[in-house]
């Protein structure tokens, strides 16, 4: 399934239609590729992100939380 990662506007330039621009080619480009459906993310505590995920018609599926742990000297 293709992904979209890390799509960006800077604030200045939102409001203005770029990211759904952005959006609407990675979905034209899945289309195009016989795809049918796509997946992107945003972090938990980005409101924004996922507010502007759910304008454009994104559905949330899940969430998750990651863990890390070094594996140096211990």
């Amino acid at each position: 399934m293709p992904f979209i990662e890390g799509w960006y506007v800077e604030p200045a330039l939102q409001g203005r239609g770029i990211g759904r621009a952005l959006v609407e080619a990675a979905e034209a480009r899945a289309r195009a590729e016989g795809h049918h459906e796509i997946a992107s993310d945003a972090e938990l505590e980005n409101t924004e992100g996922i507010a502007a995920h759910l304008a454009l018609g994104y559905e949330e599926v899940e969430r998750t939380v990651c863990f890390r742990r070094s594996l140096g000297d211990a």
